[in-house]
């Protein structure tokens, strides 16, 4: 879970402790003095523990990339700082634009009615007898899956239609009805269409006078299995080993089945290069961290080791004193932080300790050393 101890607080904890005067909201931005210099220490304190390890679990996140046709290699997000080359897999790209109602219903263009965003659940499209649509690019003869969830608020059994054609409101590749029976799980339609055109129009049509018919997603993508990238080594790449692209030709274009890291380690390739635009690569990494700025910034750094911030800027606090005795208490604290974190949430033990006692022991000394012998 992420941190909710904002920069002002962990700021103001650290002077706290050297019986320093605190910010507040209204001068944090025009501090001076001590303040400036425990702002900056914060700061650096978690440059420091962020950068002792690369893989803290608070720094890991998910990343997506939509493939296109012909482009090998992509960049990972401004952000990044290494990835999990196992994570990475291929599957289909979600066509529907703004498909699951998360806060509006914008990207889809109203035939008829008045549609209505309810924000029941994750979000919903309330049809109003109201008809809606949206156009996607699609490739002509490929198979694509449709999965809609709807609701019927007042349980009355009630139905709409799921057209898809090459207009609004078309029927030429699919023409459903969904049926809600079930009032508290709703209705999930799962079924499939063959594209006619390279654009395609997907229609929500409530023909009825029914008020309370919810859509709560519709998603659309092609026919694909997702499948998990097997990594190679960019010399096994160059070496031909995995070259049957390196012509770059559209003959030699496929589903990508291998990932590698490209030399800079910014990048990462796909081959066989992309031969449609209808995947997404998703792959885990653990990403880079932004210095706090504004007061009420938090941290990804989960709020029970928040203490291990502060007891770093109090140590550059009392160096900037030149007060050693109190520094070295606070860089003690804080060592001992930092391997609780890598204990806790990484597994690492610096090392195993034997706390046995062998009573059965004998002394010897030689020259000016005495030796313990254990029998």
């Amino acid at each position: 879970m992420a941190g909710t101890k904002t920069y002002l607080t962990l700021t103001n904890l650290a002077l706290n402790e050297l019986n320093e005067v605190e910010l507040t909201s209204s001068n944090f931005g025009s501090s001076r003095g001590v303040q400036t210099s425990a702002k900056n220490f914060v700061n650096k304190a978690v440059n420091e523990l962020y950068l002792s390890e690369i893989e803290w679990p608070w720094l890991h996140t998910n990343g997506t990339q939509v493939v296109n046709t012909g482009q090998q290699e992509y960049t990972f997000p401004t952000a990044f700082r290494k990835a999990d080359f196992d994570s990475f897999r291929i599957k289909p790209t979600e066509l529907i634009t703004n498909g699951e109602f998360t806060s509006n219903i914008n990207s889809w263009t109203t035939v008829e009615g008045t549609p209505t965003y309810v924000s029941t659940g994750n979000g919903r499209l309330q049809l109003n007898n109201a008809t809606v649509t949206q156009s996607i690019s699609t490739i002509v003869n490929q198979k694509y899956n449709i999965v809609v969830r709807a609701f019927d608020t007042v349980a009355t059994g009630q139905a709409f239609k799921i057209q898809v054609g090459t207009v609004a409101e078309g029927t030429q590749n699919l023409n459903e009805t969904i049926t809600v029976t079930n009032f508290g799980n709703g209705a999930i339609l799962a079924t499939s269409f063959v594209a006619s055109a390279t654009t395609t129009f997907v229609t929500i049509n409530n023909p009825t006078t029914v008020t309370n018919m919810q859509v709560d997603f519709i998603r659309v993508s092609a026919d694909e299995i997702p499948i998990n990238l097997k990594y190679i080594s960019y010399d096994a790449y160059i070496q031909g080993r995995y070259t049957i692209d390196e012509k770059n030709t559209e003959s030699q274009y496929g589903k990508p089945l291998f990932v590698y890291r490209t030399q800079d380690h910014l990048s990462f390739g796909l081959s066989p290069i992309p031969d449609e635009d209808i995947y997404t690569v998703e792959y885990e990494y653990f990403k880079t961290h932004t210095d706090l700025s504004a007061a009420t910034d938090t941290l990804d750094l989960p709020d029970i080791y928040s203490d291990v911030i502060v007891n770093r800027a109090k140590y550059y606090l009392y160096k900037l004193r030149n007060d050693v005795p109190m520094a070295n208490i606070a860089n003690a604290e804080y060592e001992r932080g930092v391997q609780r974190i890598r204990t806790e949430m990484l597994n690492k033990q610096d090392y195993m300790k034997d706390t046995r006692v062998n009573l059965n022991t004998t002394s010897r000394t030689t020259s000016n050393t005495s030796v313990l012998t254990f029998t």
